[in-house]
């Protein structure tokens, strides 16, 4: 089974549904520890943990870092409303369009907004807190159980003459009415869960699954020193020992959990022949990038008790290039921030840091313009136009211009993509992905793009990212995305990002070079690249993923061990004995607590109902997708999952009453109707079990698995050509699907078709030449 994670954030995400463990893996806490054993006589105590202290008993010792940080986005990150801070129209605005009505006013000294609550009436809400403060800011207003709720419309920050100084939605071509999640009144937009813990300092959720409530605590509302360098008590006590009569510190140890060396930001050297960089001392480490990655990255959590010293991947599980997020290219399509971009890049991989380019305090670029890029890279080269071709002062002429262009989120906020490619038309015209050029160029097409940069340069660029196209062909089933993935895998030249996401999309069933690929991955140094190698595992029936998944038991990172052992989680002790069963179930452990973090959410609990039903926990399976549609009544995995569970104990009433009522709230959901249909057919209703089939074909047609089904539900009703025809769609979407055509030839003989069959056998046995049953049944059909 699959954990795809809900990653933070309020964007509208396409809504998913299907047979699969549909969530995030959440924070999973550490196994209890043994007893305490007492010191022997004589030995030194250990040092107390360290213990956040805030932000305000640093400025004293740092009055430098202080008055950078201060005015900072992070320092202003979060605020409570107060004329000072609130900088909305409040003087009686009012807003309206087709989604939304809001009137905003003050009350005292109290900042209110009245609009649509939870129960679609108008009424009046108190504002507590700023929540952000450029080029937008949005206002968080308290609601029961201890939640924050951010109110969808926001006022735009920047200066009336950029069109800002206004109220505007978030959302302005959607209908989002009381009720849906994305409501300002919905779980996605509550601060508690989405946006909390990038805001402020030490957040603790708090929320409790028995009451529905949330008592979250911080230690500093904004983003403060500790946030990055961690908690600071040992720190406090260090520089405080002197003056106290404590003694001179330990040599070497200042008390913070982590230590950022000056930004040597002169050893990096510029090389006079090639004009770039290299660095003149040990490249930055990935702990430093780390810090800033969990707030500004796609990502799920796996670890309540964050602090900055730990690593990356036994607190948070970084998105991959996925469809919807990323390009195939790598290049940002939704609103992933700047890690995931700027892990694909070549400068990451040459050492570069976060803080090379930004002042960590105050957040600002290091030089104004291309000065920041000219650090490393030699403007005499470079800042020409011999390099950029463009009218210097232009923004073909500026490096970010072509290198990072920069995508609008929130309808106001310009964000950079920071992978630091060079512009690629001519994949534009080949996969479709977005290209620099043409940002610029609109009126042009990309063909056009792509012959300017032939004719600069004599060639089609390269770049350091060569991946686009695997990633498209694993995205689209072609016919070679089994050989491309499995390469760019091996690739170790390239991202480990990229290979990650090339093991996620390696199509089952696995053959000889894929499933060298996989295996190969697991063994992988980067953590990413065996996270992703081990949920590929769910390819595998669970007895072929055993020895591959059981030395990652005992890695190193807890994402990992969570991922190795939900594949395992079903294995008995007879198959595994009983060591490896004993880890296994430490790793089920620490799994189901990572859900029982985040159980506020409806995709943790629909992955502890799949978890316990596999386990045969009946009552605590259904107990747990029950609970996740009590939170959100519309999200269908949930039912799906149900509705599945109560097939395997033989309760398919209850399945189709679960199926209906998710179905009455969302009518075109196609997994519902895929899986009505399937409960259909087995109580052998056919001809309703085939419209129900049908709807989830046409609400998804380019769902392999949902066209198979349907064809052979219309082969077994003799509807053999229309069945022909579903296969045949789906081929054309997805070529490389082996059940498909596997489908099509034996329909094809079946209805008398033998040349076509013969047909579909050999482009099965093209593309699986290492299987003994395709050149078998392409036998059979062509002795000769």
């Amino acid at each position: 089974m699959t954990v795809h994670p809900p990653l933070r954030t309020v964007s509208r995400q396409p809504r998913r549904a299907g047979w699969m463990l549909v969530s995030l893996l959440v924070v999973a806490a550490s196994p209890a520890p043994a007893a305490p054993v007492a010191p022997p006589a004589g030995a030194t105590a250990a040092p107390a943990a360290a213990a956040y202290v805030g932000a305000a008993r640093c400025a004293p010792c740092h009055a430098a870092q202080q008055q950078a940080w201060l005015g900072s986005n992070h320092q202003r990150a979060m605020q409570p409303a107060t004329p000072q801070t609130v900088l909305g129209n409040f003087d009686a605005a009012t807003f309206n369009d087709a989604n939304i009505s809001a009137r905003f006013q003050r009350k005292g000294p109290q900042f209110v907004v009245r609009t649509a609550g939870p129960d679609g009436k108008p009424a009046e809400f108190p504002v507590a807190y700023t929540f952000g403060v450029e080029p937008l800011q949005q206002y968080l207003i308290p609601m029961h159980g201890g939640r924050l709720q951010s109110l969808t419309v926001a006022w735009d920050t920047r200066r009336k003459a950029d069109g800002g100084q206004r109220w505007f939605d978030l959302y302005p071509h959607e209908q989002i009415p009381p009720g849906d999640p994305l409501h300002w009144t919905g779980a996605d937009q509550n601060w508690n869960y989405m946006c909390a813990s990038c805001h402020s300092t030490n957040l603790r959720k708090g929320y409790d699954a028995a009451t529905d409530t949330y008592a979250t605590t911080w230690t500093d509302l904004d983003v403060g020193c500790e946030a990055c360098h961690g908690p600071a008590s040992r720190h406090v006590d260090w520089a405080s020992a002197p003056a106290s009569g404590g003694g001179a510190p330990p040599a070497g140890d200042n008390g913070l959990l982590v230590h950022f060396p000056a930004a040597q930001l002169s050893r990096w050297v510029i090389d006079p022949a090639t004009g770039n960089a290299r660095p003149g001392a040990a490249p930055a480490a990935a702990s430093e990038i780390d810090t800033c990655a969990p707030c500004h990255m796609r990502r799920s959590v796996i670890a309540a008790d964050y602090t900055p010293d730990q690593p990356l991947l036994d607190t948070y599980v970084p998105a991959l290039l996925s469809d919807g997020l990323y390009f195939a290219d790598g290049q940002i399509q939704g609103e992933v921030y700047e890690y995931g971009s700027f892990l694909q890049s070549k400068m990451f991989h040459a050492g570069v840091s976060c803080r090379n380019c930004h002042e960590p305090h105050g957040q600002a670029l290091r030089a104004p313009g291309n000065g920041v890029c000219a650090q490393c890279h030699l403007p005499a080269k470079y800042d020409t136009t011999a390099h950029h071709f463009h009218a210097a002062g232009t923004s073909g002429a500026s490096c970010i211009g072509c290198h990072m262009p920069a995508t609008t989120y929130m309808l106001v906020d310009p964000r950079h993509d920071h992978s630091l490619r060079v512009p690629r038309p001519d994949l534009t015209v080949t996969l479709g992905t977005p290209n620099a050029c043409n940002n610029c160029h609109a009126e042009r097409d990309a063909t056009w793009a792509r012959d300017q940069v032939r004719a600069w340069y004599g060639h089609d660029p390269a770049g350091y990212q060569t991946y686009a196209a695997a990633l498209q062909a694993g995205r689209t089933g072609a016919a070679d995305a089994p050989s491309a993935l499995a390469a760019l895998v091996r690739n170790q030249a390239q991202p480990a990002i990229a290979r990650a996401t090339a093991l996620s999309l390696l199509p089952p069933p696995l053959g000889p070079e894929t499933l060298a690929a996989l295996q190969t991955g697991l063994r992988d140094g980067d953590p990413m690249v065996r996270l992703a190698a081990a949920d590929a595992l769910q390819a595998l029936p669970p007895a072929q993923r055993l020895p591959l998944a059981t030395p990652l038991l005992s890695d190193p990172l807890r994402a990992v061990r969570i991922a190795a052992a939900r594949q395992l989680a079903s294995v008995p002790q007879t198959l595994a004995g009983p060591a490896v069963r004993a880890q296994i179930d430490r790793g089920v452990a620490e799994f189901i607590l990572a859900q029982q973090v985040d159980a506020d959410r409806p995709e943790a609990r629909t992955n502890l109902c799949t978890l316990f039903g596999e386990l045969g926990e009946i009552s605590a399976a259904e107990a747990e997708c029950r609970a996740a549609l009590r939170l959100r009544p519309q999200y269908t995995p949930a039912s799906v999952n149900l509705a599945d569970f109560y097939r395997t104990q033989q309760r398919d009433a209850d399945g189709e009453q679960t199926l209906r009522q998710g179905l009455a709230v969302a009518p075109d959901d196609a997994a519902l109707h895929h899986a009505l249909g399937l409960l259909l057919v087995r109580q052998q209703r056919r001809d309703a079990a085939l419209d129900e089939l049908q709807k989830a074909v046409q609400l998804r047609p380019n769902d392999a698995r949902f066209s198979y089904v349907l064809a052979i539900g219309l082969s077994s009703a003799g509807q053999r050509e229309r069945a022909l025809e579903v296969l045949q769609a789906a081929h054309r979407l997805q070529p490389a699907d082996r059940q498909i055509l596997v489908a099509l030839a034996t329909i094809s003989r079946d209805a008398g078709r033998l040349p076509d069959a013969r047909d579909y056998a050999r482009q099965l046995v093209a593309l699986a030449p290492d299987d003994p049953s395709a050149r078998q049944f392409l036998q059979q059909l062509d002795p000769q």
